[in-house]
Parts: C-alpha cells; sequence; structure tokens
C-alpha cells in the first residue's frame, strides 16, 4: 500500500485563496478528486491524505464531503481556528467524522513569527489530544524553535513538519534548517513528510540530486519510522508533475529495505492519523 499523505482540493475563488500570489497564476481553477484520481492510479497510490488550504471551516466540511463520496480519501487534515474560545466545540463537532483526523494552521502566513507561543493557540493545541486529533506543522526554517518549545510542551500530541519545513532549496543552503530539523526530531512525538520539496527548488531547472542532502538530513534526524511521503498537488505542478513528485520519493527510497519503505510508504502514516487498516 502506497499513501500520498498531503494533496490539496478546492472550488477556486480569489477572495479565499489569495495566498495564490503572481507567479502562480496555473492553480487559479478548481482542482478536485475527479483530477487527481487518474495521477493515484498512474503512480500506483492507494489513498491520500486531504490538507486544508484555506483557513475556514466551511472548507472543513467540505473536504470531509468530499471524503464520504470518494474512497481513495483516507483522511482530512482540517482547519479550526484553534485560538478561538468555542475550539473546542468545533473539534469536538468535526471528530464526530471517522475521516477528520488533524488540524493545521497556516502558521506561515502569521505576522508573528512566535505564533506557535500564543496561549490562546496553546490552549486550543491542548485540546486536540482530546480527540484524537494530529497537528501539521506547516512552517518556514525561522519557525523550528518555537515548533520544538510547542512539541516539547505537548509531548503526548502528535506532530508532523509538513514539506521539511520548506528549507532553501534553490539557495543550496542547509544551515541553519538542518541542526533546527535535527533538534526538534530528538522529540519522539514529531514526524515529518517528504513533500512540497519541487516547489522550493528552483522550479524549471532543479534536478533530483538537489533535493538529496535534505532528505539525508530528514531520514538520518528522524529514522525511518517517523517519515511520510506527500505530493503537495496540485502546488507540486508549478515545479513538476504528479509522476515526478512521487518518482523522486521512489528514486530516493528505493536504498531502504522493503520493511522500510513499507513504514515510509504507508505504516508511518496509519499510525500517525490513526487509518484503519484495509483487508
Amino acid at each position: 500500500m502506497r499513501i500520498d499523505t498531503h494533496q490539496h482540493f478546492w472550488s477556486y475563488n480569489p477572495r479565499e485563496y489569495g495566498w495564490m500570489v503572481p507567479g502562480m497564476e496555473a492553480l487559479r481553477r478548481d482542482c478536485l478528486p475527479a483530477d487527481l484520481a487518474p495521477l493515484l492510479e498512474a503512480s500506483h497510490i492507494d489513498g491520500t491524505i486531504a490538507v486544508q488550504a484555506c483557513p475556514t471551516l466551511e472548507e472543513s466540511a467540505w473536504l470531509l464531503g468530499l471524503a464520504d463520496q470518494y474512497p481513495f480519501i483516507l483522511g482530512v487534515v482540517g482547519w479550526v481556528d484553534l485560538c478561538s474560545a468555542r475550539a473546542d466545540r468545533e473539534l469536538e463537532k468535526f471528530s464526530c467524522h471517522p475521516r477528520f483526523r488533524g488540524v493545521r494552521h497556516l502558521v506561515q502566513d502569521e505576522p508573528d513569527d512566535q505564533f506557535l507561543l500564543r496561549d490562546d493557540f496553546r490552549r486550543g493545541v491542548g485540546e486536540l489530544q482530546k480527540y484524537g486529533l494530529t497537528y501539521d506543522l506547516l512552517l518556514f526554517p525561522r519557525h523550528l524553535p518555537f515548533a520544538f518549545d510547542l512539541a516539547k510542551r505537548f509531548r503526548e500530541q502528535p506532530f508532523v513538519v509538513d514539506h521539511l519545513s520548506k528549507p532553501l532549496i534553490k539557495a543550496h543552503q542547509l544551515e541553519p534548517w538542518a541542526s533546527e530539523i535535527r533538534r526538534l526530531a530528538e522529540l519522539p512525538n514529531v514526524y515529518c513528510k517528504v513533500s512540497g520539496m519541487v516547489t522550493e527548488a528552483d522550479w524549471h531547472g532543479w534536478k533530483p540530486a538537489d533535493f538529496t542532502p535534505y532528505l539525508d538530513v530528514v531520514f538520518e534526524s528522524f529514522g525511518t519510522k517517523r517519515v511520510m511521503v506527500g505530493s503537495d498537488w496540485p502546488v507540486c505542478t508549478l515545479a513538476a508533475s504528479y509522476t515526478r513528485v512521487m518518482q523522486l520519493a521512489a528514486d530516493y527510497l528505493r536504498k531502504l529495505s522493503k520493511d522500510e519503505q513499507a513504514a515510509v510508504w504507508s505504516q508511518n502514516a496509519m499510525r500517525f492519523y490513526g487509518l484503519p487498516e484495509r483487508g
């Protein structure tokens, strides 16, 4: 079994997807399960985790509706305002749906780099474990020290770093990202997604070798029991096709044992997101 642990859907409108800045015009269209399904089949991907791309409760409910219609959507990471006094009520409501598996906030878009240290945000994070929910960390490298502080504070709460926290691959810069990611990986409740790499590289001139130093750091730090693979479709299509993105991961993983590959491709995601075994 192979799981794509990070992809998005949207019915595009400029008001809700303002993060699609100039240069990202190709994303300003509807991207729906029917568009992704043939790509999954071509790359032999059995299921996905659909991740929020817009900070609204309406999108979270819409994604769950898609999961009801398309069995390949194994889980949804939605959005809830964890800073709100209503956070507990919203988490309780969404967690009644078996495919609502986690929450994400667009921390990278917050003007305050120390957003993860806010008392109201941490109060919301403290409610996740009660409902068996995970948290996806969408960060830039400068946020990693604050992510460490957060994950250390909530040691029983599962966290996963999206997109390796977006290291400066285009500039071929490893530090201080590598040191900070190694420090974060010391916390056993933190996982990492191998995703979103091609859009951090030179979109039109990247080579597979550009990613090897970053992947080496991730696997040396997290091991093969706390790493997952994600495409970041359709955002990845700014720099590469779905097939090529997933092939990059497959090529790197080929040096691992079959058991290690199985862990990275599916078992880690199933354990982290609490996905049911499939017969």
